[in-house]
């Protein structure tokens, strides 16, 4: 079995910032991206990080993003904002609507930020985790950047995995996080399986007469499933409507797939929801709560057979103290793809 290599978080870093500046990305929005794609892989969420600077270069290259887009609020009315993304890269769209959230939650104890013409932004769990650092509750919501899930009992494709992350801080303890798409499995699991050339479970999509598909390379040919029936459905409908139509972003018919069309604006609409605890009492006595919660869950009797209870967050807790000491995992498959990249881009190739 061949040893897994790692690649240190400041070389992957510097890595992704040398691609983009070397396709005209300003070297300051470079470095803000390079860290927030960093940021999914040290949490777990490894179909949302290094895996996808070819697909975002390849956008680039084909003049689906802004490279020198002006960020700005657009609407703004007391705890509400729509950010307008200019089409720009979605890393720094999501990064301003978080600094616009920690801005107006200071000032309002709760405020929702929603934003429009963005691009994908990697895992949910990123933005919510900024803002339960600073001691706030986090809610994220988007419209994924292709339609891969059908309406319950259908066959048309006209959802997306829809995420939504909800991030609550624990103070010295880990932070409950939960980040979700509202598909069984979302989309960069597929495209990872077919990377790595493994087959999916048979519950993450169905062809057109309801059977599964476990050949990632079929995924064109069927539809994810939804988390639970008819409630993932009903979910992903409900964060369609509340990222998507309420921030006069793309969704239904109207989504882009970016993976198809790498030159078209996907306008794609994201919701930052932030809220402090301490507007409902003392801060510290919710903290407790949430402490004491999560240890009654820990110590809670098992099921035969289960070693542990697990609580939102635990895994990529643990997942992101492993990876800052070791690095991020890179396989074969990766490597190759990355260094391909390298030498379109005329830097230098990794070598781990």
């Amino acid at each position: 079995m061949a040893t897994t290599k790692y690649l240190s978080i400041a070389d992957a870093e510097q890595f992704i910032a040398k691609a983009l500046v070397a396709n005209a990305v300003p070297s300051a929005d470079a470095l803000i991206v390079a860290q927030l794609m960093v940021k999914s892989d040290l949490v777990g969420a490894d179909g949302h990080g290094l895996f996808r600077l070819p697909a975002y270069l390849k956008r680039i290259r084909a003049g689906g993003v802004n490279l020198k887009p002006n960020i700005r609020i657009e609407r703004e009315k007391g705890a509400t904002a729509l950010i307008n993304g200019d089409n720009a890269l979605g890393h720094l769209v999501m990064n301003k609507a978080v600094e616009v959230a920690i801005e107006k939650v200071k000032e309002h104890s709760v405020c929702w930020v929603g934003s429009h013409y963005g691009n994908h932004s990697g895992a949910a769990s990123v933005y919510v985790r900024k803002l339960a650092e600073q001691g706030f509750i986090g809610i994220y919501m988007a419209v994924g950047n292709a339609n891969h899930m059908a309406p319950w009992g259908g066959i048309d494709l006209l959802l997306s995995t829809n995420p939504i992350a909800i991030a609550v801080p624990a103070g010295d303890h880990p932070m409950v996080l939960l980040d979700i798409a509202t598909t069984v499995a979302a989309y960069g699991k597929v495209k990872l399986a077919a990377q790595k050339g493994e087959s999916m479970p048979d519950d993450w999509m169905i062809d057109r007469q309801g059977r599964p598909i476990t050949d990632p390379k079929r995924s064109s040919e069927g539809s994810l499933l939804p988390i639970g029936g008819y409630k993932g459905y009903g979910l992903a409908v409900m964060i369609g409507l509340l990222a998507g139509a309420l921030n006069n972003a793309a969704v239904g018919k109207g989504t882009i797939d970016f993976n198809a069309h790498h030159d078209l604006i996907t306008n794609t609409g994201q919701t930052i929801i932030a809220v402090d605890p301490s507007a409902f009492g003392d801060k510290q006595e919710f903290i407790n709560r949430v402490i004491a919660l999560v240890d009654d869950l820990k110590s809670s009797s098992t099921l035969p057979g289960v070693k542990e209870i697990r609580v939102p967050g635990e895994g990529a807790a643990k997942m992101m103290a492993e990876r800052m000491r070791l690095g991020i995992p890179i396989t074969p498959e990766l490597l190759e793809s990355l260094n391909s990249c390298a030498k379109e881009c005329g830097i230098a190739s990794l070598s781990i």
